[in-house]
Parts: C-alpha cells; structure tokens; sequence
C-alpha cells in the first residue's frame, strides 16, 4: 500500500499556501474554502488505489519491453545523456497523456470517471488531487508505459516525474502567475484553469499535461489573453462525498446524463 508521506505534504502546504496568498487569483477563496475536507481525503487515500494499479502497468511495460523492444536499443536508450533523455521523456509521456486525457472526454463511459475531477468548482494545489483512481491509473499509465518500455534511464523518469508532480499542483492552484512567451510552449495555471471552465467555448479543450504546444499542434487550445474564467465546474450531478464519487461511473444510466456533445453540458 502507497500512503502520503507527512514530510511531502508539510513542503507541498509550507510552498503552496503562501504562494496562494502572495499571488491569488480569486481572492474572495480561503484556504478551507468549499470541499477542502473531500480533496483532504483523496489526497489521504488515493494513493493506495493508484499505487497499487501504476505497479501492474510498470509490470506490464517491463514484460512489454522485454518482448518487442530489442535489449541493445533499450540500453542504447538509458545511456543517452540526461539533458537528450529528460526532452524525449516530457514529449513522450504528455503526448501518452493528452491522448488517454482526450479519450476521457470523449468516451462517454470514460467521462463518467473524469467528472470526478472536472467537479471541482474552486480551484487550488489541493484540488488536484481530486480524480476518480481509475482515471489517473489509465492516464498515468499511458505517460509511463512507452518511457518505461524504451528504457529511458530511471534518474531521467524520476526527475520527470517530480516535474509532473510539482507542475500538476501549480496549474491548479489559485494563483496568478504570467508564463509569458513560455505559456504556449508548457502548461501554466492560465492554460488549466481553461481545461476546467465551465464556459461552453472551453468545453473539450486544452488536454496536455505538461506541454500546452500539443493542444496548439492539434487544434484544442483554448487560452484567452489577459482572461480568467467565471465559473469552473460540469452540469453533471457528481456526488460531494468521496465514496459516492468512486462508485459515481458504476452507477445505473437512469441516474445521470451520459449521452451528450461536451462534457459540461447536461
């Protein structure tokens, strides 16, 4: 079983409270805002769900490797230099990423697993971790089956997944901080906080992770200059508690509204 090391969760408040403060978006927001004790409890929990499946898919991507990809190109693979490695991994794992994500929202049964995350309607780092634990274990899992199975070196993954970590908790903090120039190229709180809009115009928009030039190169990006949204959210009538949310997708057709044209609308 994976649980949240009490270490990583003070850095993570010790970082991002402060910066929620320095730099807020939407100021009228507190720190115990409106479900702060359900995104509590999936930050607490969903670790042992999504660790135990990312063990089968790296099993998977180890037997996958070993038949189909030839030993001399893995190892001429690991052995490339850090800053060649870390790129290809980045490229890689968000195009494995924004594919599994856009997925997600187009499969109407998968959907019904990523309006978990998608009902959050104030946005912060802790609201991130709200996601049903089969959504992230396929995304996730698409991210790191080719990088695992091409044999990319396991500093290069690490560090990979440590920016994944850290940026995945800035772009859906409350925060307002300008990219720049950089903002078309990664994901910044501006580009994410877009994916989450509750704006018809958004709707199935913005799906990269780590690297908002995916979503320019295939036609789904969304990012307003100088504009935040209003209201984030879906139309969808997802449960408040943690457990009613995971047992939300198993849930009978007559309970909620799956057959539609964007994910927000009922």
């Amino acid at each position: 079983m994976v649980f949240p090391n009490p270490l990583s969760l003070i850095l993570v408040m010790l970082i991002f409270i402060p910066l929620e403060r320095l730099l807020t978006l939407r100021r009228e927001q507190g720190i115990f805002r409106r479900s702060w004790q359900l995104d509590s409890t999936y930050f607490l929990l969903n670790g042992i769900f999504i660790g135990a499946g990312l063990k089968l898919i790296l099993l998977a991507a180890l037997v996958l490797s070993a038949l189909i990809v030839p030993s001399e190109f893995r190892s001429w693979v690991g052995s490339r230099p850090f800053w060649i490695q870390l790129p290809v991994v980045l490229l890689l794992s968000d195009l494995g990423f924004y594919a599994a994500h856009r997925m997600f929202h187009k499969i109407p049964w998968l959907w019904r697993f990523h309006a978990v995350h998608h009902s959050i309607e104030e946005m912060d780092w802790l609201a991130a971790h709200r996601v049903h634990p089969f959504d992230q274990i396929l995304t996730k899992g698409a991210s790191i089956l080719p990088i695992i199975a091409l044999g990319f070196s396991p500093d290069v993954i690490a560090a990979y997944a440590a920016l994944y970590q850290w940026q995945s908790l800035l772009i859906h903090s409350n925060v307002k901080i300008n990219f720049g120039p950089l903002a078309r190229i990664f994901a910044s709180p501006h580009f994410h906080h877009w994916h989450h809009a509750n704006h018809k115009e958004a709707y199935d928009k913005n799906f990269a992770g780590q690297l908002s030039f995916l979503d320019a190169l295939f036609g789904t990006l969304h990012m307003p200059a100088n504009q935040m949204p209003e209201k984030y959210g879906t139309n969808m009538p997802v449960p408040k508690s943690y457990g009613s949310q995971l047992a939300y997708p198993f849930q009978p057709d007559v309970y909620k509204p799956v057959k539609q044209a964007t994910p927000q609308e009922p």
